[in-house]
């Protein structure tokens, strides 16, 4: 269900790791140019009488790059490789493999000299596409990987700028991780190659798989080197990224299934002018399968929130004509809770300070079922921080940008400018399942690697998509809480990532009909039972 994606430092503990086992850096660097070649000839086919040009590093990934030259000269290649530094200065593995490729014919020569040096030469890189098929057909990026930190050298900078200006005419592949672009945030620094396609080795790393890297890994291809299994185990990763697998944990309809052992699920919600939230959060709840769903808010806004909608019911609180929430409402439907599988808490909920005295006094209820705590529900913890104290760690919250900006005390900007540590921040207020939203969704939990939702899908950015996530993440918590999880896993955290899943593929069905997006929050919902039986054909063997 889930594929660990170490840290840069992390995965090279796996590497040291694995060597202090006894397994030879020689081979794993062997091995991952191997895996390398595999990738490069999917992705263009057999490389016989094709020039391909490498830039090599200093570090490891250069050695990575010498060692897939040898292999590509083997193979009937013609092979060139620039480094950026002597090839004296080269230590360790990467030396072994540069002395080796040297020794079978492989062409090496300083990247200072490029490309002016090689004008009217197969190499040259300075005339036009289509004009008698001068150039490298491929090159291949060895610059830099995984461990690079801070700013481009001016050296590597502007072999980047060439070697992005060659994608109209070669195919860019790039060795572990575009050069330039951070394994951890998966952003440029400044600038990044722009690869046609990517190979990592053993596993991704955070910042691959988030989705503003795409521009520039292009297709990723993710290789095994050999890191023994033990490695993996008792080196886990911070981080994990959301599989399709993910569908073995959906709950599958049963033929003894009824409205009451379907999922109860009970949305708190609405006020005035907010009536629509607390109804698609509903609709989508039963959307997305529960047998039984039940809209709670004050008497005087039942009506508009059921919108004549036979399919939902509602439970009015308060006196005729109420239409504020107050803590009193919270007693009122204390009785109610135990008989509801989940509770979601806050679309529409409006922000007025009798609201977050209501929300504390909600969450503080005794015998109350795990809630997905969302949208106003969150503004209200802000106001109210104790509160906080009354989150469980079954609790999910769904905080975008600005509800997290207004948890932490700072700005969207900031949230949005390192995602990771806004979820670190996050995870410190509660202990519970956070769930940032927004593209490539991370979600967190106490002492749990941090899940990476690698989605980004512009149909779900419409008001409302939220409301839906919320009744979509209920319903899960509801019917999962009915049946064992895997080891390991909880309740509230697989309903978390199911739920996240079940929204990003509705978003990738609605670009079918949608393609240039104008859907509604609605429609969303309305593709939800589809998209769970996607999901369900993906988990099968």
């Amino acid at each position: 269900m889930f594929a660990p994606l170490p840290t840069p430092a992390e995965m090279s503990g796996w590497d040291r790791a694995a060597v202090e086992l006894g397994l030879p850096g020689l081979l794993l660097m062997e091995n991952a140019s191997r895996e390398a070649m595999h990738a490069l000839e999917a992705e263009t086919g057999p490389v016989r009488g094709k020039r391909v040009l490498f830039f090599m590093g200093g570090g490891n990934n250069g050695g990575d790059a010498a060692c897939l030259a040898r292999h590509l000269h083997d193979a009937g290649a013609e092979t060139l490789v620039l480094h950026t530094r002597p090839l004296r200065a080269c230590r360790g593995e990467s030396a072994a493999h540069v002395r080796l490729a040297r020794r079978c014919g492989v062409a090496f020569a300083p990247a200072a000299g490029w490309p002016a040096r090689y004008r009217n030469t197969p190499w040259d890189a300075g005339t036009e596409a289509g004009d008698g098929g001068s150039g490298p057909d491929i090159v291949v990026d060895g610059l830099l990987g995984t461990g690079f930190s801070g700013t481009l050298r001016p050296l590597e900078m502007g072999l980047v700028a060439r070697i992005n200006g060659l994608a109209g005419r070669a195919f860019i592949f790039s060795l572990d991780i575009p050069s330039g672009l951070s394994g951890l945030s998966g952003r440029p620094s400044p600038v990044a190659v722009r690869a046609h396609a990517t190979v990592t080795f053993e596993a991704a790393k955070p910042g691959l798989v988030l989705p503003e890297a795409t521009p520039y890994t292009g297709r990723l291809h993710v290789r095994p080197i050999g890191i023994p299994a033990v490695v993996r185990r008792t080196h886990p990763a911070s981080f994990q990224m959301m599989t399709e697998t993910i569908g073995r944990a959906l709950p599958v309809a049963a033929p003894g299934w009824h409205k009451g052992t379907a999922g109860s699920v009970l949305i708190v919600g609405g006020s005035e002018g907010l009536t629509g939230a607390p109804h698609l959060a509903a609709w989508s709840a039963l959307r997305s399968g529960a047998g039984l769903v039940t809209v709670a808010a004050p008497e005087g806004l039942c009506a508009d929130i059921k919108a004549q909608c036979p399919d939902l019911m509602t439970r009015p609180l308060g006196a005729p004509g109420t239409r504020r929430w107050s803590p009193a409402l919270a007693e009122a439907l204390q009785p109610w809770l135990p008989r509801c599988g989940a509770l979601v808490l806050g679309p529409g909920l409006g922000r007025e300070a009798e609201t977050a005295a209501f929300v504390r006094a909600l969450l503080s209820c005794p015998g109350r079922p795990s809630a997905v705590v969302d949208a106003d529900a969150l503004h209200a913890l802000a106001a109210c921080p104790e509160a906080l104290a009354s989150l469980r760690a079954d609790d999910v919250l769904t905080p975008h940008p600005g509800e997290a900006a207004t948890l932490l005390h700072t700005t969207p900007a900031l949230v949005q400018a390192d995602r990771f540590a806004a979820l670190a921040g996050l995870r410190r207020l509660a202990s519970c399942v956070w769930v940032l939203k927004g593209a490539g969704t991370l979600i967190g939990s106490e002492e749990r690697p941090v899940i990476i939702a690698p989605y980004a899908e512009p149909n779900l950015a419409v008001g409302g998509s939220g409301d839906v996530l919320a009744g979509c993440i209920g319903t899960l918590l509801a019917q999962i809480a009915a049946q064992p999880c895997e080891a390991g896993e909880s309740t509230s955290r697989l309903a978390a990532c199911l739920g996240v899943r079940l929204h990003a593929l509705a978003g990738m069905l609605l670009r079918e009909a949608f393609p240039q997006r104008g859907n509604t929050a609605t429609d969303i919902a309305e593709t939800l039972p589809r998209a769970r039986a996607e999901l369900l054909r993906a988990r099968r063997p």
